[in-house]
């Protein structure tokens, strides 16, 4: 009797999906330190991918510069302003956001980037990258139990703030316009005028 021999089933989607290599910091860093990357590259690693950063607009880079000048300034001596510098978050992400508000260090964070608990508050200006700010950035951020992130949204002049981080969200989000005020969990006691973060327009 002639036996018959069924061929495995093989799931084509999978077979084909083509293996990612992950990268953590240590990783990151030493590529960095070869020279693989420099400060020419324009990238951040999330959750253990590479990835580019899109170009500057003038709207853009007008909305970093004012809220990083007006923060600064309200908040002089209670904490420091980065500016699109990087920030360490767990074992795979060193996102650049914006602007980072984050403790004041002794050591002017020369041997390390700010980590969760030195940071009071992210923010990313968005102005063609709204998508990739509310989803992304935010599941990163508040993985790694950020305290408090915000968007400033462009194109329709209004902020999005997440607070209370959980696992994989924020438990509180809530939309403010420009014109409004707030204060952040960090310092309930300065105003801060969202409209002063916002480029002008006449």
């Amino acid at each position: 009797m002639q036996a018959i021999v069924s061929e495995p089933q093989i799931d084509l989607e999978q077979e084909l999906e083509p293996q990612m290599h992950l990268w953590t910091i240590a990783d990151y860093h030493q590529m960095i330190e070869s020279g693989i990357l420099d400060e020419g590259d324009r990238v951040e690693l999330l959750e253990g991918k590479i990835v580019c950063m899109s170009p500057q607009r003038p709207f853009h880079a007008s909305s970093v510069q004012r809220s990083s000048n007006y923060l600064y300034e309200i908040l002089k001596e209670k904490a420091y302003i980065r500016v699109q510098l990087p920030v360490t978050l767990g074992n795979k992400s060193e996102p650049e956001p914006d602007v980072a508000v984050v403790k004041i260090d002794a050591n002017e964070y020369s041997l390390k980037h700010p980590v969760s608990e030195d940071i009071y508050l992210l923010i990313e200006v968005a102005d063609s990258t709204i998508t990739k700010d509310r989803k992304q950035k935010s599941i990163i951020y508040a993985k790694n139990q950020v305290l408090e992130y915000w968007i400033l949204d462009l194109q329709r002049r209004q902020v999005y703030i997440f607070r209370q981080p959980e696992a994989q969200s924020y438990r509180e989000q809530f939309v403010l316009s420009s014109s409004d005020t707030v204060t952040l969990q960090a310092f309930p006691d300065i105003a801060i005028a969202l409209d002063a973060m916002f480029p002008v327009i006449h």
